[in-house]
């Protein structure tokens, strides 16, 4: 009844709705954040990656270079906000403009609220709520100087719904909801939209460590039968970074093949 394997979405798209724009990529060094590099550089899109993890940052950069792309690669830590300052002012002084943010930097350290750290709390909020933070800061002041701007903030679908033993990241997650919001309010009278995708469970390294019994749980639950693939994410975050969701701002986009709807 359903596919055995998930079906892998061909990255290169026939499609230029990116062309010439800058996207500023966070976490591009695997899973989502490659998709969506790849997949937004294939519609025309210059790309920078921006990735913590020099060894897979640069793999993905010079993936881009020999299919001719244009790239660029910053290895920053979101959560550090003059890094991020110091990576948009680089982003500037080499393509003169940034377009467009996708916010996709992030990890986890499970955890129950009784036996979640302070530390792990603090570091996985960091990343991705501060980070996410950090980023808009960074890049909407050159955004309202051309009235233009697309920003994508990767959530997740335990940011609406919660999930045992991800206290941390549910709560990064759900705060990245409504920082969105909040942020499509403010700056929507400058040209500029900012949404927000939810992943459901998907084929990304951090979930191939999830024990078999987790993912197959999750599985039986989704109606469409199967984990999503990065690329899938990547479509719908280089859809709404495009002009074709030029009135959309300010939503919230589930990508979970109906699991929890």
């Amino acid at each position: 009844m359903y596919p055995d394997f998930p079906m892998r979405i061909p990255v290169e798209s026939a499609g230029m709705r990116l062309k010439d724009r800058v996207a500023v990529v966070t976490g591009a060094g695997q899973g989502i954040g490659k998709a969506t590099a790849l997949k937004m550089a294939s519609e025309g899109a210059w790309v920078v990656i921006v990735e913590w993890n020099a060894e897979t940052g640069d793999s993905v950069w010079r993936e881009l270079k020999e299919r001719g792309k244009k790239t660029l690669l910053v290895p920053c830590d979101v959560g550090d906000r003059v890094a991020v300052e110091a990576m948009v002012e680089e982003v500037m002084e080499k393509w003169g403009r940034l377009e467009i943010l996708v916010n996709n930097a992030g990890f986890d350290r499970p955890g129950t609220l009784m036996k979640v750290t302070d530390d792990d709390w603090e570091a996985v909020l960091r990343v991705h709520l501060k980070g996410t933070l950090n980023t808009m800061r960074a890049v909407i002041p050159h955004m309202i100087e051309r009235s233009y701007g697309k920003i994508v903030n990767v959530s997740s679908v335990y940011g609406r719904t919660g999930e045992v033993a991800a206290v941390s990241y549910s709560a990064a997650k759900a705060g990245i909801l409504g920082l969105t919001k909040s942020v499509a309010r403010e700056v929507g009278k400058y040209g500029i939209n900012v949404n927000a995708v939810l992943p459901g469970l998907t084929d990304t390294p951090t979930i191939a460590r999830m024990p078999d019994r987790y993912k197959e749980m999750i599985i039986r639950d989704t109606p469409l039968g199967r984990m999503g693939t990065p690329e899938e994410i990547a479509n719908v975050i280089s859809f709404l970074a495009s002009d074709e969701a030029s009135f959309m701002t300010g939503a919230c986009v589930e990508v979970t093949g109906g699991w929890r709807m």
